[in-house]
């Protein structure tokens, strides 16, 4: 793309306006030999002198505003019939390699259709015994796991006699560098005295334990119902070869639009979809994006209403339909053989508590209408030519960096491995993140994943652990004034992109 042209789609941009894909076809050639830039001011001018507010520009009217500023140049301009192709596009046809490929997509798991709404004591009873057993077998799948016994047998145990036991965490005290654990399992409970003079690693790993978290305790038998801890075995993914794709393509992994926001980055974002189209980009960068198959967005499409303090300041469409509405414009941007998988965050329309259902159709109809989407919900897991991606937004992330040690915003990473150890999504009840007490607990990460992926925190970052590839995909939203008063610094407009034949991720910048 040329600087002339550049500025002119900027300059656009920052109008308010966005080109479709005929009308930026039309803008490039005339690029050529007019000034880009005046035809866009005299355009712009043209729609604000208009009472009806528009987003899109299309072919027709920047034709019609040529035609005035440069009669002599829309006279030159072929008319051509649809099935003829553009000059531009005769000189080097985007040619896509995915546009080829079937597509290949399992729904996993999805809990839109299992979610009970009432919550009552009996379901929140139901949960936690559910959680417990869900954990408690997927620990027992490890060797060192297997001579577990129940809180009650252990209890029975004479003093000084080794156990293993397996509960969950309901409190952790620290006093006098000890660390005192309460645990339960669905029979009994338990105190476990954690000390560091019997092992330093041990006090560590103690430390970075979560409530309601369950774990396994090599322990030796005390007085009465008290364990003193020798080992903790969390549940963990085990170390494996992860599925690989058979052709080489693509998935791109987005999240946190926030479209509705005023921070929303509309030219980066514009951009991308350029990009995708096979329209900006040197020939390597051209043949990434010819590989992209799919393209998944981890929730936060819409930046919501009333979400955080002082939102509203912030918004450029304070009617959630209407962010929808702007979303779904943006979406039928994408090519239509690029498969779209989204689902909600905590600033979409959908419930707050995990888990979250899809979003709903009344908001979700105009992305319907836009192009075909696999709208799921969160968390979910699907696989993609064999390779299982689990897809959460993340907001139980807000939890693990508050709690657990080592782990920040900065290093979103750290607390989905720490997510994959706990082979839970949300191990910590009753914090920041919202839970519902469904009778299934779908945070349990039953199947370990071949990649995790997790946005929220607006921060990129991707390391892989014991087969996983993790990536929390960032964001398309600058810092807000909430984000800067908390501390929280974005890293937007990069996307990952990973090759699923290879699980390599390719980061590409779409900032100015």
């Amino acid at each position: 793309m040329s600087e002339r042209l550049q500025r002119a789609v900027s300059f656009t941009i920052e109008a308010g306006y966005q080109l479709d894909k005929d009308a930026f076809i039309f803008l490039n050639s005339l690029s050529k030999t007019e000034d880009p830039i005046r035809l866009m001011e005299e355009t712009i001018k043209k729609l604000e002198a208009t009472t009806e507010k528009a987003f899109f520009i299309d072919k027709n009217l920047l034709e019609e505003v040529a035609q005035e500023a440069f009669p002599k140049v829309v006279e030159d301009q072929p008319r051509l019939a649809p099935s003829t192709p553009h000059p531009l596009q005769a000189k080097k046809v985007f040619r896509a390699y995915a546009k080829d490929v079937d597509s290949d997509i399992e729904i996993v798991q999805d809990p839109s259709d299992n979610i009970c709404e009432s919550g009552t004591l009996e379901e929140y009873l139901e949960y936690f015994q559910d959680r417990f057993k869900r954990m408690k077998k997927i620990l027992r799948r490890r060797m060192d796991v297997k001579d577990a016994s129940s809180i009650s047998d252990a209890l029975e145990a004479p003093t000084n006699s080794k156990v293993k036991i397996i509960g969950m965490i309901t409190e952790k005290r620290e006093a006098k560098q000890q660390l005192l654990l309460s645990v339960e399992d669905l029979e009994a409970s338990a105190t476990v005295l954690v000390s560091p003079n019997r092992n330093q690693k041990i006090m560590k790993k103690a430390r970075d334990l979560l409530l309601d978290q369950v774990i396994c305790i090599a322990a030796v038998k005390g007085r009465d119902s008290l364990f003193i801890a020798e080992d903790i075995i969390w549940p963990d993914i085990p170390q494996r070869k992860p599925n690989s794709a058979p052709v080489p393509v693509y998935a791109a992994l987005l999240s946190d639009l926030h479209i509705g926001s005023r921070m929303f980055m509309k030219e980066a974002f514009t951009l991308f979809l350029l990009w995708l189209n096979g329209k900006l980009g040197d020939a390597k960068s051209k043949a990434i994006a010819s590989h992209v198959k799919y393209l998944i967005i981890a929730g936060d499409i819409v930046d919501g209403i009333g979400i955080y303090p002082k939102q509203r300041e912030e918004l450029v469409i304070e009617d959630i339909h209407e962010q929808y509405r702007m979303a779904s414009k943006f979406i039928e941007e994408i090519p239509d053989y690029i498969d779209l998988i989204i689902i909600p965050g905590n600033h979409d329309a959908s419930r707050k508590a995990l888990p979250q259902p899809a979003i709903p159709q009344s908001y979700a109809e105009s992305l319907n209408e836009a192009r075909k989407v696999y709208s799921l919900g969160n968390p979910c897991t699907v696989s993609l030519h064999g390779v299982e991606l689990l897809l959460c937004h993340g907001r139980s992330l807000d939890d693990i960096v508050s709690v657990a040690s080592g782990v920040s915003f900065d290093a979103p990473e750290k607390a989905m491995k720490l997510l994959l150890q706990s082979r839970h999504m949300a191990p910590v009840y009753g914090g920041k993140t919202p839970i519902a007490p469904e009778k299934r607990d779908f945070m349990v990460i039953e199947r370990p994943p071949d990649i995790l992926h997790c946005g929220h925190v607006h921060v990129l970052k991707y390391e892989s652990y014991r087969g996983t590839l993790i990536v929390n995909s960032g964001a398309w939203q600058e810092q807000t004034k909430y984000q800067e008063e908390m501390g929280l610094f974005p890293t937007p407009g990069i996307v990952p992109i990973v090759n699923l034949q290879t699980l390599e991720v390719i980061p590409i910048n779409f900032t100015p």
